[in-house]
């Protein structure tokens, strides 16, 4: 079984020279994929196709690998990001953001070529009505970004990086599918969440190798199983038979249930009024992580993720 990452103790004074000469912390986890700006439309009334409506527009840092390390942050987690951003005026604006909340950007992938992805959603009170996620730079950039896991920076193949590593479905399906086989991820307590339903048989790799712990919704169980699940634990159960070595499958306001082969734990989340849904997954999954690091057992663990998330929909700060 995966087991759960612990943060030792040598971090909390370890610091490596940065590509500016400072000194940089070194990780006590990494997240892998989407780093972009998040451009978030907001109304506060219920809307449909068509819909026209006053609200408001903001524009934050996002991506699923760049929300769950914000969140670990949050908790007291070092994260270090390990994404493709545009040496374009927004790629600067956005890594210097990063930094400013305490993340860790030395080795980012800045590519001259590329240039900084974005994602847009328009929200109502009746919560996501459509998103768009434009990661086409972090596609192209690749096995680029992996660089500091094989070149010594971060590990090699001959001694691998062994704390744990969020990924995201971002990622192509190939590469996802090099990572599962990768000796330089062979110590690795990978945690992987697809950035959406559309990208979530991307994470099929990691039913065939049984590796990882996938954190999906119900609609991604139900798309990596090729079947129709009308609550979290029989969509965990089926997951399990698919292959997979430990998943977390939450069902929205309903439940949310963890499981491996030891059995599954199912619990509700607690009630509060949705004032906003983009990034309650990573909440969610970051959170659960950070649980895990602090020692918590299953239960616990699973009890403090959905209490974060929970807190993070209805608009308050997840801690």
């Amino acid at each position: 079984m995966t087991q759960p990452p612990h943060v030792p103790a040598s971090h909390q004074s370890d610091a490596t020279p940065s590509s500016d000469g400072t000194a940089s912390a070194q990780p006590d986890i990494l997240c892998i994929g989407s780093v972009l700006w998040d451009i978030i439309g907001r109304c506060t009334a219920e809307m449909q196709r068509g819909s026209d409506m006053p609200g408001r527009i903001t524009r934050l840092p996002g991506g699923v690998a760049m929300n769950i390390a914000m969140t670990l942050a949050r908790f007291g987690l070092r994260p270090a990001l390990l994404s493709a951003i545009g040496r374009d005026p927004e790629g600067d604006e956005l890594v210097h953001a990063c930094a400013h909340l305490g993340l860790i950007t030395d080795h980012l992938y800045r590519s001259e070529d590329l240039p900084t992805d974005r994602y847009m959603a328009v929200e109502g009170a009746n919560g996501l009505i459509a998103a768009i996620a434009d990661a086409h730079s972090l596609e192209a950039a690749g096995a680029k970004i992996l660089r500091p896991l094989i070149d010594g920076a971060l590990g090699s193949e001959d001694a691998p990086y062994s704390g744990p590593v969020a990924l995201d479905g971002n990622l192509t399906l190939s590469l996802l599918d090099d990572i599962t086989a990768n000796p330089a991820f062979a110590n690795a307590d990978l945690r992987v969440a697809p950035a959406s339903p559309g990208k979530a048989e991307r994470l099929r790799p990691f039913l065939l190798r049984s590796c990882g712990t996938l954190y999906v919704n119900l609609e991604e169980a139900g798309l990596l199983c090729q079947d129709e699940f009308t609550d979290s634990p029989t969509a965990a159960r089926a997951m399990l038979d698919r292959g997979a070595a430990r998943v977390l499958v939450t069902d929205g306001g309903s439940s949310a249930t963890e499981a491996d082969h030891k059995g599954l734990i199912t619990q509700a989340p607690p009630r509060v009024t949705v004032a906003r849904v983009t990034g309650a997954g990573d909440t969610f999954m970051a959170a659960h992580i950070a649980a895990e690091a602090r020692g918590e057992d299953r239960e616990t663990s699973l009890a403090s993720a959905l209490k974060a998330a929970a807190t993070y929909v209805s608009g308050e700060p997840p801690l």
